[in-house]
């Protein structure tokens, strides 16, 4: 390859994905080499505003110095032992995890999905041992729109086609009902064999949804009366990204379980964990359930300096505030465009809907636009495109991103 260009190099590179990967996403014609806080390069050098964020993994930016440094560190003094023995890195993260979120006990996996995961055999196991559930009949109910991964097990209780067609036979024990409906949902609950019930503050795949205000304190208080585990997805919601540690605070509310993923680790290492009382996690006895990567030395270090990161830099408070300017410029575009129907999100997790079909490519035409201008979004279901930043960004940054934005919307033409 020493005599490819630049350009050449681009298309090597995705035909290689093309001929020898799975063709399980539909990325954006542009290849990257390099990432530092707020930015992106592609491997002709040219330079992108990140508004994608790895979906809200890399919150503290591209290779934060210091989670770096964690990362160089304990890679050369110990990566994994696999939980057959106990390391020095363990139980410090787990005690650091338990008192930054507030809860008694942690469980450390890798992939949201397994987190997810996790989060449903704990329920279903509180839900024999503890709440008397007859054995094989506990309901977990989830909502309309979800999203929570793609294994086997969680798209059993999806509603997106594209997730479930040709994937069956699908798990039982899920209940879907609208999401955002308190009548729905104390409807299901009176069910004495729902075990929990499995949402998410946000539903930021589906397109940056956010429920009516006191939704989630309802679901939390009908929960209670009916002796039903709050599974709360936070995986892409949480660690400051909506301008809250979670976004579960904006209504006070602290669930029985969280499931966290994504920016535990800043985008290093995949870090995810489960965290809930010893009544819920200490029904899970040892071969009951395990990984052999949960809770490694690297994951847990890793962690660790990610979350404190976020505390050092206020970058909660950054998120709130760059937030309400972001979306302040997008009501004004759609002052001077018919273009946009609506803005909506909560600090840096916004999505900004086209005017036109769910089934065109209109979104699609104007994230190809924007990577041409110098900034990477991606649309998510058909004429929705999410807008998410790593909650490093300044003012000044936000607002030049606007003007990206604003540019190729006023100039966009349909058909």
């Amino acid at each position: 390859m020493t005599t490819t260009t630049k350009t050449t190099q681009s298309h090597y590179l995705m035909e290689l994905e093309d001929r020898y990967g799975a063709h399980n996403y539909h990325p954006l014609p542009v290849v990257l080499s390099k990432g530092k806080g707020v930015f992106l390069w592609d491997v002709d050098g040219k330079k992108y505003y990140d508004f994608l964020s790895a979906y809200s993994a890399v919150n503290q930016g591209h290779c934060h110095p210091r989670i770096t440094q964690t990362m160089i560190d304990q890679a050369q003094t110990l990566t994994l032992t696999s939980r057959a023995f106990y390391n020095d890195k363990l139980g410090e993260c787990e005690k650091f995890l338990c008192e930054y979120f507030g809860y008694d006990k942690v469980l450390m996996m890798n992939s949201g999905a397994e987190a997810n995961e996790t989060a449903i055999k704990l329920v279903r196991k509180w839900g024999y041992e503890k709440k008397g559930i007859p054995t094989n009949q506990a309901v977990i109910v989830a909502v309309e729109r979800n999203f929570h991964g793609r294994t086997t097990t969680i798209i059993s209780a999806s509603t997106d086609k594209g997730a479930t067609n040709n994937f069956g036979p699908y798990m039982q024990g899920f209940q879907i009902i609208p999401y955002d409906d308190v009548t729905a949902l104390e409807a299901a609950l009176k069910n004495p064999n729902v075990a929990g019930f499995w949402v998410e503050p946000i539903q930021g795949e589906a397109g940056v949804y956010s429920p009516q205000e006191g939704y989630l304190k309802k679901a939390q208080e009908l929960c209670k009366k009916y002796n039903v585990i709050l599974m709360m997805d936070e995986i892409q919601t949480g660690i400051g990204r909506t301008g809250k540690l979670l976004a579960s605070d904006h209504e006070g509310v602290h669930p029985d379980l969280l499931i966290l993923g994504k920016a535990l680790s800043g985008g290093f290492y995949p870090v995810s964990a489960v965290l809930t009382s010893d009544e819920v996690m200490l029904t899970i006895r040892p071969g009951q359930h395990g990984s052999t990567f949960g809770g490694n030395p690297m994951a847990c270090a890793v962690a660790m300096t990610a979350l404190q990161v976020i505390k050092d830099e206020n970058l909660i408070e950054n998120a709130a505030k760059m937030g309400e300017i972001f979306r302040q410029r997008m009501r004004n575009l759609m002052t001077k465009t018919n273009l946009l129907t609506l803005v909506r999100g909560k600090g840096l997790l916004n999505a900004i809907v086209i005017n036109d079909s769910p089934d065109s490519e209109t979104a699609w035409n104007i994230c190809v636009k924007f990577a041409e201008n110098g900034l990477l979004a991606k649309p998510t279901h058909g004429n929705i495109i999410r807008l998410a930043p790593p909650l490093v960004i300044t003012e000044e940054q936000v607002h030049e991103c606007a003007d990206i934005i604003e540019k190729v919307i006023l100039n966009y033409k349909l058909g």
